[in-house]
């Protein structure tokens, strides 16, 4: 006999990464003359090893202290903002490629992670957040007494 074990917050974590990626496709493309990005949504990897998840972002030209992490619930939010670079040349930009402005990604927990375990460090333009996995619950044995009657003082009624 097989058992399966249901995990519905895999099934949950499929079914936001495949939303994202479909409002991204719609509005994240270029957006006509311009070739502007309408929105920025830096590239997120997600790992996982037996005892936690780790979280990348890559945020080139977004300082520390620009960026925020957030946990409510079970909600993980990371935001923040890079700002639009403009150069002052006479002649202006040939062309803009390289997204700007505010940016925010959410991602579902599990049940039972200890939001104090949660760490975060920023490195060369790369923000990774651990996020410890919660403790399997265990079962816990009952053990059945006998059949004898007992009063409150322990002996056989």
């Amino acid at each position: 006999m097989t058992i399966v074990r249901w995990e519905p917050w895999r099934e949950l974590g499929a079914l936001q990464t495949e939303m994202n990626r479909l409002f991204n496709t719609a509005f994240d493309s270029p957006a006509g003359n311009g070739g502007t990005m309408r929105r920025w949504v830096p590239a997120m990897d997600v790992l996982e090893s037996p005892d936690h998840f780790l979280l990348r972002l890559d945020l080139p030209g977004v300082g520390q202290d620009q960026v925020g992490i957030e946990l409510d619930d079970q909600t993980l939010t990371i935001a923040g903002e890079r700002a639009f670079e403009r150069e002052t040349a006479k002649e202006g930009f040939q062309r803009v490629e390289r997204a700007s402005g505010a940016f925010q990604r959410s991602l579902t927990l599990p049940q039972g992670i200890d939001p104090e375990a949660i760490s975060a460090r920023f490195e060369n333009g790369v923000l990774e957040v651990t996020i410890p996995k919660p403790e399997e619950r265990k079962p816990r044995k009952i053990a059945i007494g006998g059949s004898e009657a007992k009063t409150l003082e322990g002996s056989a009624a």
